[in-house]
């Protein structure tokens, strides 16, 4: 049977009520929870009517509250601690409202979120379980790369490696204190050793390079001495023999290093600069020899075929002066011209020689004579041209070769010349 109102007032006939409350005729307003009625305020200053608009108002307020809470709740905006402690907050209001509207069923509405709590709670524990195995499994991963690290070499990467994870060891979640503590120790010694082998080896780096700086300064100076030379081949054999020092040395602090090397470059520049100038001009001179001994071989030439032995011996001795004193010519072109002025050389003596033969038999002796000292005279040759090899002494090797190959071709005829008379 339900009870009875608490402290039911006179309801005359002028009163105003609705389905969840009532206006005295005194002014007193009354909200009805289930069977019973209890006070919620009074408005003396308007209507009835408006007593309930205003006290309707509040309870509309206090829904949109319970609405919001449960949105918050439902989404999971809240943790179950938090969420637990919003509903007691919200519920102690609602049990206490100053309001008109259906209250039972807002404390309604709050009751039912509580197993939803429960659920969210235990499946935040679970998530939380899930992370805690993901964190221990990471950590270990990480202890893994550490302790790599550690034992590695690279000195650059290596510590931004042990920076990066140093980072992400911080934002994981904390494990039990025992294993927490086991793989943290075993990272933090990984990092240690790390730390402690990357500064020997850059303690050892640094000796190294003081020790290098030394050696270059010394270098430098003796390839600023040379940057002068004239003496073309074996200077450059020495900044050869320079350069192969200064990359054995090693590399010295960066910014002396570099002004080191600026100084040691400066000075190569200079010799070989000189060196390609002198060889640019050398080459110009070749070149136009080269055109000279082409204009004398035309005159030579055209001694051929011979009609006068005596004429053309004449003409060729004053060509061959003049062959002579016309000079180097390049490399490349050298076996050319040669031969072509050998071959009227050759023309022209092979007449004399026949000639020679008919007239004078007992030249053979000379011829052989001759043979003998042509031999003598281009062993000495390939002696001193060994030397000018073993020198470096360009200018001296190609001179002894153009004379040696010279001569060699004046031994062949005499050989040639010399076998004749044998026969």
């Amino acid at each position: 049977m339900p009870a009875p109102p608490r402290n039911p007032p006179a309801q005359p006939t002028g009163a105003t009520s609705s389905e969840w409350g009532r206006v005295a005729d005194d002014g007193t307003v009354y909200v009805k929870v289930g069977d019973e009625e209890r006070s919620v305020g009074q408005y003396p200053d308007g209507s009835p009517a408006e007593a309930l608009a205003f006290f309707t108002r509040r309870y509309d307020a206090l829904a949109f509250e319970v609405q919001v809470l449960e949105q918050r709740v439902r989404a999971g905006a809240l943790s179950p601690d938090e969420a637990t402690e919003s509903i007691k907050t919200v519920a102690a209001q609602v049990a206490e409202a100053h309001a008109v509207g259906d209250i039972k069923s807002l404390a309604a509405r709050l009751d039912a979120l509580r197993p939803l709590i429960g659920l969210q709670r235990e499946k935040r524990r679970e998530e939380r379980a899930k992370r805690i195995e993901g964190s221990r499994e990471r950590k270990a991963e990480i202890v893994s790369e550490a302790e790599k690290l550690g034992q590695g070499k690279d000195w650059r990467n290596g510590a931004n490696r042990l920076r990066d994870l140093l980072e992400e060891w911080k934002v994981l979640p904390r494990l039990d204190k025992a294993a927490d503590d086991e793989l943290w120790h075993r990272f933090s010694s990984a990092r240690t050793a790390y730390t402690r082998r990357r500064k020997a080896h850059f303690a050892e780096l640094s000796e190294k390079r003081d020790g290098a700086k030394v050696v270059k300064e010394a270098l430098v100076k003796k390839a600023e001495a040379l940057s002068d030379s004239k003496e073309w081949g074996p200077t450059a054999g020495e900044y050869r023999s320079l350069m192969a020092e200064w990359k054995a040395a090693g590399p010295a602090p960066k910014d002396i290093d570099d002004e080191l090397w600026r100084r040691f470059r400066g000075a190569q520049d200079t010799f070989f600069g000189a060196r390609d100038a002198a060889n640019a001009e050398m080459d110009k001179e070749f070149a136009e020899n080269a055109e000279k001994k082409k204009a004398l071989l035309v005159e030579a030439e055209a001694l051929l075929p011979v009609t006068n032995l005596d004429a053309a011996k004449r003409a060729f001795r004053e060509i061959s002066d003049r062959w002579d004193a016309a000079g180097k010519v390049p490399r490349e072109q050298m076996k050319d011209l040669e031969a072509r002025i050998r071959k009227v050389e050759q023309s022209i003596r092979g007449l004399e020689d026949d000639q020679w033969r008919r007239t004078d038999p007992e030249k053979s002796a000379r011829a052989d004579d001759m043979v003998s000292k042509l031999e003598k005279a281009i062993t000495g040759v390939e002696a001193d041209l060994e030397k000018a090899r073993t020198a470096g002494n360009e200018k001296k090797i190609k001179e002894l070769e153009e004379n040696l190959e010279s001569r060699r071709a004046f031994l062949e005829m005499a050989q040639k010349a010399a076998s004749e008379f044998g026969g």
